[in-house]
């Protein structure tokens, strides 16, 4: 399969041709051309070609348009052809698109209503689509959406505190540059040989437009820039944060309008508005030479991105790695120095000589934390297109025919003891008595009960399930946690590390464990059903309601396969309530697997 993939911004177009050698997976594709045209004018444009880019060329083409429109052309000459679908980069999809998704009419009259949330980034990318479909008639157009993969991130990171109309009117956060920080968590985990489900990672982005990104166990909890690319993190030319009370303040001090405003936010702030230039080579220069206003912005520049480590960190419970990519923090040792600099005490430290002696062909990903300390640093370059190709021919290959249809168990609230919990709670060699089998083969439900205690109340009669566990795991849902006044983290069954302290009484004793959960919605799945839909442990999808409740789509479910597991998908008692379940329902895979990074 090759897709021709474009990345438009408003003076530039970049584009890659990718290829899945006959019999491969998604993993094993390649990139078989490389382009990109820079800094269109009334003489021309700069134009590279090739996997190593080559040596920077003029070429005629004075926009967008022309640019584009030549593309067929210099792809004949490097005997490029076979192309099947054409990507494309969409910064803003809102809150609808979550995937890959095939560009109709009523699609890009969506994404078109999206532009004064990225007035910069959405008109170009929406207007190579444009031109792509005029040249390429014949060929399918998708989008992949900057924001899809920031979806995940939980109510309490989206939501501003701003009144109940501003908010049904759409206001809310959504993060950017999420096809980029995807690749990058795959990436680290991959050169970690790690799972990513197991990794707590943070991802900055340093360019031009800059974020940074909160990757826990698989999926994005919490991303720097907001409902615009403008919140977060100091960029080139767009501010990130600052005090919303500016515009009123500036509108009564300066006479200047909403208009004005944004504009300077967006187009004369960051780096060029502490410096004139929004190049970080040319402030790192200055610097240097002892310019005490570049000096300043590189301080506020590693402080606000340090910052952001530390409050990311302090979000998942911890730290496995941080990565660096984006042009300034794939290319600045001494940016990537004075940013981890002072990060010690929570075991993140850089080696001066790794540091210095990045090395990124290949795809690359090499490690630059001192030896011996807990948190790894890694650089990265970001491979954006890439990613784009992934999904696309990902989305293509998803089968069409019948999905498969499985049970929905609502599960509620219930403790998986350890031994050393049952001899707490009920006494030194006190064996649990299994009353009910569950669905999956050799689980039970136990006679005896428990009760959670916490900061605010406790929770009676708390089933217990077998068989016993070597590590005590408590799962609730989110009301539960207001009950007992603690705030449970929404994890896979197992991944315990970091996770808050629960009292738990028994009738023999009281026993104190982390371990307290909101179990992730997850699907058990028997390996002959797996194989039926081409799907492997760790996969997720998305699952649909088919037969009641309120047409609602679960999505990031994960996959967990084993030989003896009855096929069913397991929820908590709040998902159930949100999605009017009552009485039996299945739900329908949409096949949409989501790439490992194995």
């Amino acid at each position: 399969m090759r897709i021709l993939v474009f990345n438009a911004g408003s003076s530039s177009l970049k584009f890659g041709v990718y290829d899945i050698p006959r019999g491969g997976g998604l993993v094993q594709m390649q990139q078989c051309f490389k382009g990109s045209f820079d800094r269109f004018g009334a003489g021309g444009c700069d134009y590279r070609a090739g996997l190593d880019e080559g040596t920077v060329t003029r070429a005629p083409y004075t926009d967008l348009a022309s640019a584009t429109q030549a593309v067929p052309d210099m792809l004949a000459r490097a005997g490029i052809t076979g192309i099947e679908a054409v990507g494309h980069r969409i910064a803003h999809g809102g809150a609808e698109f979550t995937a890959a998704t095939a560009l109709s009419a009523e699609v890009l009259e969506k994404i078109h209503a999206l532009t004064p949330l990225a007035p910069l980034h959405n008109p170009a990318n929406l207007k190579a689509v444009e031109i792509a479909r005029d040249v390429w008639p014949d060929l399918p157009q998708w989008a992949v959406f900057d924001t899809s993969f920031h979806l995940t991130n939980p109510a309490r990171a989206v939501t501003y505190a701003v009144p109940q109309h501003w908010r049904d009117a759409g206001l809310r956060r959504f993060g950017f540059h999420g096809t980029s920080h995807k690749y990058v968590a795959q990436r680290a985990a991959e050169a970690l040989g790690r799972e990513l489900r197991d990794l707590r990672l943070i991802s900055l982005h340093l360019g031009n437009g800059a974020s940074a990104c909160a990757v826990a166990l698989g999926e994005s909890i919490d991303s720097s820039m907001g409902m615009t690319p403008l919140e977060g993190l100091v960029m080139g030319t767009r501010s990130g944060d600052v005090d919303p009370g500016l515009f009123g303040y500036l509108s009564r001090q300066m006479g200047l309008g909403i208009t004005e405003i944004e504009d300077a936010l967006y187009r004369d702030s960051g780096l060029k508005g502490l410096t004139g230039s929004s190049d970080m080579r040319d402030v790192e220069d200055r610097a240097a030479a002892g310019d005490a206003d570049a000096q300043l912005a590189i301080n506020i520049y590693a402080y606000r991105a340090r910052k952001y480590i530390g409050a990311y960190a302090a979000a998942m419970g911890g730290l496995d790695a941080l990565i660096f990519t984006g042009g300034i923090g794939e290319n600045s040792p001494s940016m990537r120095r004075r940013i981890c600099d002072g990060l010690e005490f929570m075991g993140l430290k850089l080696d001066h000589d790794r540091n210095m002696a990045v090395e990124l062909g290949a795809h690359a990903a090499p490690q630059i934390q001192a030896y011996g300390t807990r948190v790894n640093v890694l650089v990265t370059e970001t491979a954006e297109q890439l990613m784009i190709a992934r999904e696309v021919a990902q989305a293509i290959r998803t089968p069409q025919g019948e999905a498969l249809r499985i049970p929905i168990a609502v599960s509620a609230r219930h403790v998986h003891l350890s031994q050393c919990a049952v001899d707490a709670l009920f006494g030194p060699g006190y064996e649990l008595t299994p009353d009910k089998p569950l669905r999956q083969k050799g689980h039970w439900a136990a006679r005896e009960r428990v009760v959670l205690h916490g900061p605010k109340g406790e929770i009676a009669n708390v089933a217990i399930l077998g068989p016993l566990r070597d590590r005590t795991q408590v799962e609730i849902s989110r009301t539960d946690g207001f009950a007992l006044g603690i705030d449970a983290p929404v994890r896979q069954s197992g991944a315990l590390d970091g996770t808050p302290h629960i009292r738990l009484i028994g009738p023999a004793g009281q026993y104190d464990t982390n371990g307290l959960i909101i179990a992730a919605r997850h699907i058990h799945m028997n390996s002959a059903d797996a194989q039926q839909i081409g799907l492997s442990d760790g996969d997720t999808v998305n699952v649909t309601l088919t037969t009641s409740g309120r047409g609602l789509t679960f999505g990031g479910v994960l996959i967990r396969v084993t030989d003896n597991a009855f096929t069913e998908m397991h929820i908590d008692t709040d998902e159930a309530n949100a999605a009017g379940i009552s009485g039996a329902v299945e739900g329908e895979l949409s096949g949409e697997a989501v790439l490992r990074s194995t």
